[in-house]
Formats: C-alpha cells, sequence, structure tokens
C-alpha cells in the first residue's frame, strides 16, 4: 500500500509517486523487486532490503539520490523484526522483511494520522514512525525494570531462590541486545542528519536531532537498569556470602560446645588398669554430669557473647 499525503491519505501506484508530493508505502519484499527500479533504486540495495543476512544489523547507506537503512527491531512478544526502509525526496518507503504482526505498517498508519493533523513533512514522518517503532522497547524495559524491582524486595527479604541469579543473567543478556538496537538506530539518525545527499529539508533537521537525543536517553535508561541489575547481582552474592558465614558460625558454635565432650571420651577411651572411676559405681553419673555442667556452662558463656 502506498498513499499520498494530503489533506487526505490517497493511495496510489508506484508509478503515480512524485518527488513533489510526500508519499509513504508499505510493501512486501517481493514487491520491492518489482517496483525498485522503476524507483531508480540500485540492485544491491534492493536484493539487501529483501533478506535477512545472518549478520543482519540495524545500519544505513547513502546512495546519491536516495537513502537506504536496514532495522532490527522489537515486537511486544520480545521477538526480532526485520525492515528495510528507503528514503527519498518526499518518500518514506518501508519493506517488510520478517514481520509477522505487521507492528511496522500499523506504525506507519498512527504516523500518518499524526501527519494529518499538523505540518507535514518527511522529517516528522520519519522520526514519528520510529518513535512508534520503539513504543514496543520502552514497554519490555519497563517490564524488565519491574523485574528487577521485584527481584530486589527477595533479596532484601531473604526469601531469594537460587535461580535469582540465572534470571539476572538473562535480564542482562536482554539489556545488552536493547542496548545495540538503540545504538545503532542512533548511528543510523546520526547519518540522517548529516544529510550528504540532501533529501531532507535543512530547517526540519531538528526533528532529527531531537529523535538522536531520545534514542540516547534510552540508552541511559538502558545503561542504568543494566547497572541496577549489576547491583543486585553484587547484593544476590553478598546474601549468599552471609548465609554461608551463619552456617559457619552455627557449625563453629556446636564444635565448641561440644568439643571438651570429645576430650572427654578420649579420656575414657584410653582403658587404663588404674582408672577407679571404672569400678566405681557412680562413675557413669558423674561422667554424664560433668558433660552435661560442661555443656551448661558453655552455653551461657555462648548466650552472653551472643555466638547464637
Amino acid at each position: 500500500m502506498i498513499y499520498k499525503v494530503g489533506e487526505s491519505l490517497e493511495e496510489i501506484s508506484v508509478s503515480d509517486i512524485s518527488d513533489s508530493v510526500l508519499t509513504v508505502g508499505v510493501i512486501s519484499s517481493e514487491e520491492l523487486e518489482t517496483a525498485g527500479p522503476s524507483l531508480g533504486f540500485d540492485p544491491d540495495t534492493i536484493e539487501s532490503g529483501r533478506r535477512i543476512n545472518m549478520r543482519f544489523r540495524t545500519g544505513v547507506d547513502v546512495r546519491e539520490t536516495y537513502t537506504f537503512a536496514e532495522l532490527r527491531l522489537m515486537d511486544s512478544s520480545d521477538n526480532d523484526d526485520f525492515i528495510s526502509i528507503f528514503l527519498k525526496q518526499n518518500l518514506l518507503l518501508v519493506v517488510e522483511i520478517q514481520d509477522d504482526d505487521h507492528s511496522a505498517a500499523k506504525c506507519l498508519m498512527d504516523s500518518l494520522k499524526k501527519q494529518l493533523s499538523g505540518k507535514k513533512t518527511l522529517e516528522k514522518l520519519v522520526c514519528f514512525f520510529v518513535e512508534d517503532l520503539f513504543k514496543n522497547g520502552n514497554v519490555l524495559m519497563e517490564t524488565l525494570q519491574d523485574e528487577l524491582c521485584g527481584l530486589e524486595e527477595t533479596i532484601i527479604s531473604g526469601t531469594a531462590e537460587k535461580e535469582l541469579n540465572e534470571s539476572l543473567l538473562q535480564i542482562k543478556k536482554r539489556l545488552r541486545k536493547y542496548s545495540g538496537i538503540y545504538g545503532q538506530m542512533q548511528d543510523v539518525f546520526e547519518t540522517f542528519e548529516n544529510n550528504d545527499n540532501n533529501i531532507f529539508d535543512d530547517s526540519n533537521l531538528i526533528y532529527i536531532s531531537n529523535m538522536i537525543n531520545k534514542l540516547g536517553r534510552s540508552r541511559d535508561e538502558i545503561s542504568s537498569l543494566n547497572g541496577f541489575a549489576d547491583h543486585l547481582q553484587d547484593a544476590y552474592a553478598s546474601m549468599m556470602d552471609q548465609k554461608l558465614n551463619n552456617t559457619m558460625k552455627r557449625i563453629t558454635v556446636i564444635t565448641t560446645i561440644f568439643f571438651p565432650l570429645t576430650i572427654i571420651v578420649g579420656w575414657y577411651g584410653m582403658n587404663f588398669k588404674n582408672m577407679p572411676e571404672l569400678e566405681w559405681e557412680y562413675g557413669y553419673i558423674l561422667v554424664i554430669l560433668i558433660s552435661a555442667i560442661v555443656i551448661a556452662i558453655l552455653l551461657i558463656i555462648g548466650k552472653k557473647r551472643k555466638w547464637f
């Protein structure tokens, strides 16, 4: 679908596209193969714009009469969407490479509705479009923030499970992915701002600059969340160390209390002939009393010194 943007949207064909009228469209990769040559796109960009490469990443390529960009995005389910965009003077063409829920088309239509109510420029449309595309990413980051806050509560309350560290690693992995996507998109917009092929109006580049700043703030937020995750990892490690220290402390206290009994057992296990307690009627009871008294004394000492 391709639309001419005026007071209303008018659907047109590829042959009706004009440099003097703001035009937007969403086409499939198969349609790009047919329409690309008539729009003056080079064969290599047409091929790149319709296929997912093994090392697909967000990037931009500036040609003499148009700018081509490959975009890796996040949908609402945190899966990867892949689209490419072709920008010419007064033309934004979006190619769906892999976008099962057609989120790019929906975002573009939302952007068009915003344009109809104000000044209509290619620069604004591109910025509105990308801003809508990244709404999913913003929601996903808020979800990760809530997850991190929940994990923090479990650490503070001492109820954290051993799987917590794995959860933190998965969150950090996702944050690294988001940081890469936002950073690459920021690079793309910095290339747009340079406007080497003059497809943008210099007086409207402020919209591009504002978008760069928004992407930068999003990256700062991701960096902050990553630091939060690092802090939680350290807190979890400290909690586990504290639990281990408490366990060792209890073992030490128990060992200290019962160590005198070990000495007594050692004495009476020697079986010397001249051990009067062995023949004494109350020798067995005496040893029990001595052991109980020793344990009681050590328990009192330990309580006063706050061993337990």
